[in-house]
């Protein structure tokens, strides 16, 4: 009489965020408040940072509605010694959103400095120095983490009028290896989420043009133009342990622009 082999199952993904602490930039609105509501409603406690005090309460305040928790953190990420100070005075952050960011497209000969440095100042430098006040709390704590820096199909293509943004979304995809790097021995996870074209209010003023719009939707291979709600999976999935294995990576959710 044979008898069948004991099959063990592997244990299935965990997508919950129970017990841990997520920052999330730029979180009033758009990508930064999807972030944010998508890692309370797995468990996360939320720290909703942005320099507009009103917006990030508003928006803490939906998220504990839900039966999130979450608390506002009024913060201009662009002055590194006030969010080393911050986050030294809080118990260490686990996850990392690092959303905020912005655009100023132009053709390349009239890109000025002023843009330029604005550009840059947001994108690449504060985005960095974010990034480091979260590891060295982890660090001295401890404790591992997740590092997701918010890219862009731009840091991996470029695009007409975009020479600017395509220059601080490269850096990020370059700087965010390295990271990845040097964090790996502490158990600290650098990623980069790459989205396409997302309908935002950052966004929104780009999209009146119907010419623009129209050259989006022709290089989006699915047909569509992303909304936030397309980014929240792949966001709980780098924030929790469901990535254990991923890092220096970058996830592209980008409609298949990439693909050729």
């Amino acid at each position: 009489m044979s008898t069948a082999p004991q099959v063990v199952l592997p244990a299935p993904p965990s997508f919950r965020l129970d017990g841990r602490r997520a920052l999330v930039t730029g979180a009033g609105r758009g990508i930064g408040l999807a972030a944010a509501a998508a890692l309370a409603h797995a468990g996360a406690h939320v720290l909703l940072c942005a320099r507009t005090t009103d917006e990030i309460e508003a928006a803490a305040a939906a998220i504990r509605a839900a039966r999130g928790t979450a608390e506002a953190l009024t913060l201009d990420v662009t002055d590194p010694d006030a969010v080393a100070k911050v986050l030294a005075e809080r118990p260490p952050v686990d996850i990392l959103v690092n959303n905020a960011g912005t655009n100023r497209p132009d053709f390349f000969t009239d890109v000025s400095i002023s843009d330029f440095d604005t550009v840059m100042a947001l994108n690449v430098r504060a985005t960095y120095f974010v990034a480091q006040s979260v590891a060295r709390g982890l660090i001295n704590a401890g404790r591992r983490g997740s590092i997701i820096n918010m890219s862009s199909q731009m840091g991996h293509v470029g695009g007409a009028r975009r020479s600017l943004y395509c220059a601080s979304k490269w850096a990020m995809e370059g700087f965010t290896k390295a990271m990845a790097i040097d964090l790996a021995p502490h158990g600290i996870r650098v990623n980069t989420l790459c989205p396409t074209y997302i309908e935002t209010p950052l966004t929104e003023p780009f999209f009146r043009d119907a010419t623009f719009r129209q050259s989006v939707l022709d290089k989006i291979k699915l047909g569509r133009i992303g909304q936030v709600d397309d980014l929240t999976g792949a966001i709980v999935f780098l924030a929790s342990d469901a990535s254990s294995l991923m890092t220096g990576s970058s996830m592209l959710i980008d409609g298949g622009w990439t693909a050729e």
